[in-house]
C-alpha cells in the first residue's frame, strides 16, 4: 500500500513538473551556454556562445551565430543554419534541415539509420 502511494506522489510530482515547465520556459531558453529552442514554427536567431544548440519540435527555424560546439536536433521540419559547429550535428527524426558555413563537425543521421530522410550539409559562408 505504502509503495503505491509513493508511486502516486511520484507520479503527481512528476506531471506537475511537465505543466509548470511548459507554462514557465519561453520557447528559446539558455542554460549553461546552452541553447533551447523548443516549440512549432519558431522562428529564431541563436547565439551558441560556444555551447550546444537543442531543437526540439515541429517546423522550427534557427539561425545560429557564432561558435556551436554541437547540434543537436529532434523532431521533424526543422531547419538550422549555423555560422560554425566544432564537434558534431546529431539528428533524429526526419524532414530535418541542418546547415553549417565553418568547421568540420562529425554528421549524425540517426532518423536516417530508421529510413528517415534528412539533410545535413556544409554551405557556402
Amino acid at each position: 500500500m505504502a509503495d503505491d502511494v509513493t508511486k502516486a506522489r511520484w507520479a503527481i510530482g512528476a506531471a506537475a513538473a511537465v505543466l509548470l515547465t511548459g507554462i514557465v520556459l519561453p520557447a528559446t531558453a539558455q542554460a549553461n551556454n546552452d541553447s533551447y529552442v523548443t516549440g512549432v514554427g519558431v522562428k529564431q536567431t541563436v547565439d551558441c556562445a560556444g555551447g550546444t544548440l537543442f531543437v526540439n519540435g515541429s517546423g522550427n527555424s534557427v539561425t545560429a551565430l557564432g561558435d556551436c560546439w554541437a547540434v543537436t536536433m529532434q523532431g521533424s521540419g526543422n531547419t538550422v543554419i549555423a555560422d560554425h559547429v566544432i564537434n558534431d550535428i546529431t539528428v533524429y527524426g526526419w524532414d530535418q534541415i541542418a546547415y553549417f558555413k565553418n568547421g568540420n563537425p562529425a554528421l549524425i543521421d540517426r532518423g536516417r539509420e530508421l529510413g528517415m530522410t534528412n539533410r545535413l550539409a556544409r554551405v557556402a559562408a
